[in-house]
């Protein structure tokens, strides 16, 4: 019998996550327009694109910090302004996702985009990758670029983020005042109604990315195949999307939602309205684009309320030992955090002596995810399913959760990786970047057969696995992961580049030597 303390523990994770997306989803409540009769627009109005000025710091927020230039990729910033519409619901709706909306009200805005896109047009694979910048931390953070990194840049996409929240251009409550706050000489001029008008500034980022009125971002690119991405509290604001708005504004090829709840943001903008979101809130199925979700470990508890089956136009993936954050995103992404933020950096405050960071395959699914989203959105296959991930059942010799999509860090493991971790102790953030537990002897001080103990979270207490048992030589090992890699191949949920990666860090390991 597991005692109350370590479920609690055990299952924090769950309640922080759910904490994190329904306090920050949305910010500030903004001022409402009011509701009228007029049926919502067929298309998304064209924005005007200016160049910002330098301001003071001389360079964007969230400008990367890694050199772009070596992988032949530049950067920059244009404004967007414009008249922007909010919506508000017409007739009732359901779990199904099919809500149509009208019109609510209209407000001037000014917002940016920040472009990360290949010099040489040559490189550029037609796709264009906008994702709704995430502003959970009160400031804005692009966490799918730094999951998808790799096969951005690798393969010739763009990338453009777009300030659609109140919250990134005004200010919350962190230290950081938004945009307006931290660079005012850069900034001051930007214009953010609020958060009911968040959908359609969204909808003009793509539509002035498809016919530009002013300079062109993408420096004469052709797009070929328009892609809408929301992470975390923005894939919130993206179910959203996706069944009311793409289908009055048309603008985008394919919709990507990472981690998102199961319950959608509201479309008033207004924390105060989640709870009139239908629960569950599913992916509408009649949409003529594709929308692809993926989920972490972290994610399903909270979101496995809204399951429902593939179809020709909605694909669900559902990743073991992948975390709503990890390892990976971190690294990619804290040194373009500090360089804007500096000290003021949100920070995942998890308690000392816990045990570090998911370092597991999720980047490695959302490669995979947005190369299938981009073949399929340009008239490709769909990409593959995938079984359901059972977060109530581990594997008691591992750890691990049951079912999934199972990478090679899975199927051959060295580690225990979890989407779940003990907050005791911790900041609100910490639970939403799961845990990995060396398998060293029980010799770490988490390792303490409880809620806290990744490897082995509840009693009777079990020892972790022996590496050398597992894996006596060394090229068994590499051999091992050679063939989990090609599986996962050629199931469609891991990309060749990524394979072969994989396969070299087994092949230099000490895994068996």
């Amino acid at each position: 019998m597991h005692s109350p303390d370590r479920l609690n523990r055990r299952w924090a994770t769950v309640t922080t996550l759910g904490a994190v997306l329904v306090a920050t989803l949305l910010g500030p409540s903004p001022a409402q327009a009011a509701s009228t009769a007029a049926p919502a627009r067929a298309e998304a109005a064209n924005p005007v694109l200016t160049v910002p000025p330098a301001g003071s710091h001389g360079f964007p927020f969230l400008a990367a910090a890694e050199d772009l230039g070596s992988y032949g990729y530049t950067e920059s910033e244009y404004f967007t302004s414009g008249t922007a519409t909010s919506y508000t619901k017409s007739g009732t709706w359901g779990s199904d996702g099919r809500w149509s909306v009208r019109e609510a009200g209209r407000a001037a805005y000014k917002s940016r985009l920040l472009v990360r896109r290949p010099v040489d047009a040559a490189k550029f694979n037609g796709t264009v990758v906008v994702e709704w910048l995430n502003v959970s931390g009160q400031i804005e953070l692009s966490p799918d670029y730094w999951f998808a990194r790799e096969e951005l840049l690798r393969k010739g996409y763009a990338w453009v983020g777009v300030s659609a929240q109140a919250v990134g251009v005004n200010g919350g409550s962190g230290a950081i005042h938004g945009l307006k706050g931290w660079d005012p000489d850069r900034y001051g001029t930007l214009v953010h109604p609020g958060d009911a008008f968040a959908y359609d500034i969204f909808s003009q980022a793509g539509q002035a990315l498809r016919t530009p009125d002013g300079p062109d971002p993408l420096g004469g690119l052709k797009i070929r195949t328009l892609l809408a991405d929301g992470e975390s509290q923005s894939a919130g604001f993206m179910t959203t999307y996706a069944n009311a708005v793409q289908p009055v504004a048309g603008v985008y090829d394919g919709l990507m939602v990472h981690s998102n709840s199961a319950i959608a943001a509201p479309i008033s903008g207004d924390r105060g309205d989640i709870l009139q979101m239908p629960y569950p809130s599913r992916i509408r199925t009649d949409l003529a684009v594709p929308t692809f979700v993926v989920l972490t470990e972290t994610d399903v508890p909270g979101a496995s309320a809204a399951r429902q089956p593939d179809t020709d136009r909605v694909v669900h993936w559902e990743v073991a030992g992948t975390a709503h954050g990890d390892q990976w995103a971190y690294d990619v992404g804290q040194p373009t955090v500090i360089r804007s933020a500096g000290s003021a950096a949100p920070s995942p405050g998890c308690a000392a002596g816990s045990a570090p960071f998911n370092d597991g395959p999720g980047h490695y699914a959302m490669n995979a995810a947005l190369r299938g989203l981009a073949d399929w959105a340009r008239g490709g296959s769909r990409p593959a399913s995938g079984a359901q991930l059972n977060t109530d059942l581990r594997d008691p010799a591992t750890g691990l959760a049951v079912g999934g999509i199972r990478l090679p860090d899975v199927t051959v493991p060295t580690r225990t990786l979890t989407g779940m971790r003990d907050t005791s102790g911790s900041g609100l953030f910490c639970g939403l970047y799961g845990a990995r537990d060396p398998w060293n002897g029980d010799a770490d001080p988490w390792d303490r057969h409880d809620g806290g103990d990744p490897s082995d979270p509840s009693f009777p207490p079990r020892a972790e696995p022996v590496l050398r048992r597992l894996y006596p030589t060394h090229e068994g090992y590499v051999s091992r992961v050679r063939s989990a890699a090609q599986t996962s191949v050629r199931a469609g949920h891991l990309l060749p580049e990524d394979a072969t990666a994989i396969v070299s860090a087994a092949q230099d390991s000490p895994v068996g030597r």
